[in-house]
């Protein structure tokens, strides 16, 4: 079975040139025009999906062959085109970068890249990184490329000026704060934190009125899977089906891929969110879901909500299942230090400190060993640990031997920086909240 729709891949030679600016400039384009645009992020992200979906009026789904692997990628891609008119594919950080790389998931899929390249300090020279970034790899799929930054349109033409005559040169966005999306320490800042942000995406996309740019790219034939996803025992089986599973999210706790929501329901969960910004009491919960995010920037609210960590910590003492990642398990610590040096007392579940530094402190592809198989997934975090408790584990980095990320354990509770890709291995994550 296949399906042929419009599909284009936006890339760029590095990180910050610009690629989520113009995916969001293109789906809310198409979107207000009463196209059905899916838009899909390549890589382990959960904030450039949030400026993504609220641009196109769709959840936006993680395209990864390492941590999905290329059956499920062709499915999300099959069943995107049979609901969409449109189908958009955001790069991570430059085009040929990693192994899988964006360039290896366009080639699988023949989807044809756009390439947005920031001209702000150069002129023709703009040309040679366009004809780098096309003829690298001969057999990738080509569309055209843009110029993001540029002056005005005395800049455009010597951007365009170096480009190969045989090359799309697409046009250039000129450099506007307006346009911008706002940053911090972890990427972008989350959607829902941009106040302006509806002005900003139409402004976006009202930038692109004219230009060839917003033409429709050329369609693409995209196949089902051979091997049915739907049909995994462990899916089929509904192994939680009955179980109330309680799911953090808000603005501190709000890094949750669809497609791990999508998999809990589908393995027959209840899901029921709370806020642990709000809510002073737990849900009647079998098991717990706390995801990783910004309890950093909320220290104070979380600290005082001590009627929310006292029902934690019964949940936990109860023996029931409860699995905290990243910024999930910093507030489950005694207490949390952010980049300022302000500390604030936290949930108490789990001995120890956390501390935010300046500089990175840990990325990559992981695997989890768990009970019922590896879960693949990433890590990305700035802070670090000082904690009493020995490490019952640790992931297994993709690309090195050396120890990954500590896997913790109290009770029922797995605590851990790793973000864990659900629909890897979907036998160890109904084992994991099974009560």
């Amino acid at each position: 079975m296949t399906r042929r729709r419009c599909a284009l891949f936006v890339s760029a030679p590095a990180s910050g040139q610009g690629k989520t600016t113009l995916t969001a400039a293109l789906a809310r384009y198409h979107a207000e025009r009463g196209r059905v645009v899916r838009v899909f992020k390549t890589g382990p992200d959960f904030i450039d999906p949030m400026i993504l979906e609220r641009a196109s009026g769709a959840a936006v789904y993680q395209l990864d062959l390492w941590m999905g692997g290329e059956a499920h990628c062709r499915r999300l891609l099959y069943e995107a085109a049979g609901a969409a008119d449109l189908l958009l594919v955001e790069g991570v950080m430059g085009l040929h970068d990693g192994a899988p790389s964006s360039a290896d998931l366009a080639a699988r899929f023949g989807i044809p890249v756009l390439a947005v390249i920031d001209a702000e300090a150069m002129a023709q020279t703009f040309g040679a990184i366009a004809f780098g970034l096309a003829r690298y790899r001969p057999t990738l799929p080509w569309y055209g490329v843009v110029a993001n930054r540029v002056a005005g349109p005395g800049h455009t033409e010597l951007a365009k000026a170096g480009m190969p005559d045989d090359m799309r040169f697409l046009g250039g966005i000129r450099r506007d704060a307006g346009f911008e999306l706002p940053e911090r320490h972890l990427g972008l800042v989350q959607a829902a934190e941009v106040s302006d942000l509806e002005q900003r995406l139409s402004a976006l996309a009202a930038m692109l009125d004219g230009m060839e740019l917003t033409a429709m790219p050329p369609e693409v034939e995209l196949s089902a899977p051979d091997e049915d996803l739907s049909a995994d025992a462990s899916i089929l089986d509904r192994p939680l089906a009955g179980v109330r599973l309680g799911v953090a999210r808000d603005r501190a706790f709000s890094f949750l891929y669809p497609a791990n929501l999508d998999l809990l329901r589908a393995m027959g969960a209840e899901l029921v969110f709370f806020s642990p910004l709000t809510d002073t009491e737990l849900p009647a919960v079998d098991s717990l879901y706390l995801p990783g995010g910004y309890p950093e920037l909320h220290l104070e609210r979380l600290s005082a909500n001590r009627g929310l960590a006292a029902a934690l910590e019964h949940h936990v003492r109860g023996g029931k299942p409860a699995y905290a990642e990243c910024g999930g398990m910093l507030y489950l610590m005694q207490s949390l230090t952010d980049h300022a040096g302000r500390s604030a007392a936290m949930a108490g579940v789990l001995p120890g400190h956390a501390r935010l530094h300046q500089r990175l402190q840990g990325l990559g592809y992981h695997t989890a060993p768990l009970p019922g198989g590896g879960v693949r997934g990433h890590a990305f975090h700035h802070s670090t640990l000082e904690t009493p408790l020995s490490p019952v584990c640790h992931t297994e980095r993709a690309q090195s031997s050396i120890a990954g990320e500590a896997i913790y354990r109290r009770e029922r509770l797995v605590a851990t920086y790793f973000h864990g890709y659900f629909p890897s291995c979907p036998r160890a994550v109904a084992r994991l909240f099974r009560p």
